[in-house]
């Protein structure tokens, strides 16, 4: 048996940054994607996000990819979603998402900064925080 913890901030957007994630509705999704993740076998230990997107704390397990992983939430979450009418409109997820693993001792840490998406988005847009992240973490966007 393999023991394995790898912990992954990950963040995804809505298509075309739609505000389609309603307050009060989201944490229906937000639950479902918990329940979801335990019977696929990883874990979510956090999970919040505003109406254009999501972030989560999530442990990588031995069987399962990052994309494959990422897949599993955002296909199921969009097909459930859209299944129940939980939104207004369909749920239709960005196809990028942001991923970045975290050490031991900034779980906390990064659990504040999920936990504040609503307080933190009344300064700071999407955009701004995916560009501000990409920076901080050197991810190199590639060309053509």
């Amino acid at each position: 048996m393999a023991f394995v913890k790898i912990w992954v901030h990950a963040v995804w957007g809505t298509k075309s940054r739609e505000n389609i994630l309603e307050k009060g509705k989201r944490e229906l999704l937000f639950s479902h994607i918990r329940e979801n993740a335990r019977q696929k076998g990883f874990y979510i230990d956090f999970i919040n996000g505003v109406e254009d997107h999501i972030h989560c704390l999530l442990a990588l397990n031995a069987d399962l990819t990052l994309s494959n992983t990422m897949q599993l939430i955002k296909g199921e979450a969009a097909f459930w979603s859209n299944q129940q009418q939980l939104f207004r409109k369909k749920l239709y997820w960005a196809d990028e998402y942001y991923a970045v693993s975290v050490s031991e001792s900034q779980i906390e840490a990064v659990r504040n900064y999920i936990r504040n998406q609503e307080e933190h988005h009344r300064k700071k847009t999407y955009l701004e925080e995916c560009q501000e992240f990409m920076a901080k973490f050197g991810f190199q966007v590639r060309q053509g």
